[in-house]
Parts: C-alpha cells; structure tokens; sequence
C-alpha cells in the first residue's frame, strides 16, 4: 500500500499555491515506479517520503524527470508528517537527499520553515536566444549551475511575458526565473518560474527559485529577510531570509485529498 495526498503549498486556500503529491509506501518501490506515479499525478513534482528510524528519505519526481531539489514539496511533506501525527509538532521535520543532503524543516504556528542551501548566482553577459524566447529587455541577468535569472524592469512586464517554451526547452540550463521589484509595499520582490525541460511549462510556487533569489534581493535591498509573491496563475505567498549559506523558506500548507493508490 502507498499512502497519498495532495498538498497546496506556500497558501493557506485550497487551490492557490503550488499542489503537491506526497507518497508514502509501505514498502520499497523502485525508481521507474516513482517515475510512473509522478507522471499519472501529473502535478510538477511528486514527493517520495521513506521512513528511515528518526528521519525520513525524501525524493522528488516531475511528470518527466526526478530533479534535485524541491521546495513546495518538501513543505507538502512535512505539512503531512506533522498532519498524520508520524512526528509531534514540536519535533524538527529531517530529510535525507540525494543530492542536497541533508534538509530540515520546522513548524511555526501555522507555517513551516525550510532550511534549505543557498544558490548565489553570478553576473553574465546575457544570452541573445534566451532573451528571444522570452521577449525582454533585462535589467541584468545572471545565472547558477542549473538556471538563468533575468531582472526585469516592472512587475506589469514580468506578468506579461509569455516565453517560447519549446526555445526554452533547448538551453542547457532548465530552469528560467524572471523577477522585478513589487508594485505591493508589503512585498519586496516578485517572480516567476519555467522549467519546460523537466515537463513544467510554467510552476506555481517554487522553493528552490527562491535559494537564488533571496540571495539575490539581498544583495540589492540590503536586507536578509523578505517577502516575496511568486506570480504564477495560481500565485503563492513566502518569507525568504538569506542567512550565509543557508536560506529559510517560510509558507503554508493545506491538505486536498488523502487516499491509497495501488500499483497492481
């Protein structure tokens, strides 16, 4: 038997944020398996959770591809460890990964807290396709291991762009961020994600965006701690606070569906 739901993340309203399935199996299930149930969820990222004594394995699977790291889905989760009384409230969620090592999570209140590895970019000099498929005129761009970061000069024009995705698709870099300043006093920074490489045209609510840009609006705000809205159809709502090497990601979580799913 494998345990599963369906969790939207970084939002406390059903159907806004970014939904989540997690998996808990009763038993060992091989990795072509977790590839075939991350693609009949067919959400961006379904979570593996493996009890392991006093911590937890966690991988995550798009319809497509397993990635390395998963924000909204690590909150999922966690959201459902404390959810199912598997951990007290009072006890710090702890995931071993693949290739992120070890991820930790918290419970305040209402939200949960991820500690989660910083992913500082680096200025480029912009690259003419990517700016094509994408149609803007970039305030900067810069980039990590595995994404492109492109300022852009409003949020009007960050809400706008509709990319070229089977261009973006092409690039060695899956993932694409676009982020602006906020037109809302109460937010500090705006994005949004692409990642048609690993089968997400377009994601919700992204965790791991946010380890790049938090250092980022650090840096340019001169602040650790900051709101951010992640602009996607869906839209969801977090606290970044840049600390060193680490950043913690803050946000809610609300359950839609519980079940049993059956491989045979």
């Amino acid at each position: 038997m494998i345990k599963i739901f369906t969790v939207d993340a970084f939002t406390d309203t059903p159907f806004k944020g970014n939904p989540a399935a997690v998996c808990i199996p009763d038993h060992e299930i091989s990795d072509s398996q977790m590839q075939s149930i991350a693609f009949e969820m067919n959400l961006s990222e379904t979570a593996f959770l493996t009890v392991r004594n006093d911590c937890f394995g966690l991988r995550w699977f798009t319809p497509k591809a397993e990635v390395e790291l998963c924000g909204h889905a690590t909150l999922a989760s966690a959201h459902i460890l404390w959810q199912e009384n598997i951990i007290p409230d009072s006890q710090e969620a702890v995931f071993h990964t693949m290739y992120k090592g070890i991820l930790k999570a918290l419970k305040n209140g209402n939200e949960i807290t991820l500690d989660f590895p910083a992913n500082i970019p680096s200025p480029s000099d912009g690259n003419e396709i990517l700016l094509k498929a994408l149609n803007v005129n970039p305030v900067n761009v810069f980039v990590t291991d595995n994404h492109y970061l492109i300022e852009l000069n409003s949020e009007t024009e960050l809400r706008n762009v509709n990319p070229d995705f089977s261009l973006l698709k092409t690039f060695p870099k899956y993932g694409t961020i676009l982020t602006c300043r906020s037109d809302d006093q109460e937010i500090d920074f705006v994005s949004r994600f692409f990642a048609p490489a690993k089968g997400v045209d377009e994601d919700p609510v992204t965790g791991s965006a946010h380890c790049v840009l938090a250092p980022y609006w650090s840096d340019k705000l001169g602040k650790n701690k900051m709101n951010a809205y992640q602009a996607s159809e869906r839209g969801g709502k977090l606290t970044v606070e840049f600390s060193g090497d680490r950043v913690l990601i803050s946000g809610s979580a609300v359950t839609v569906t519980k079940g049993e799913l059956f491989l045979s």
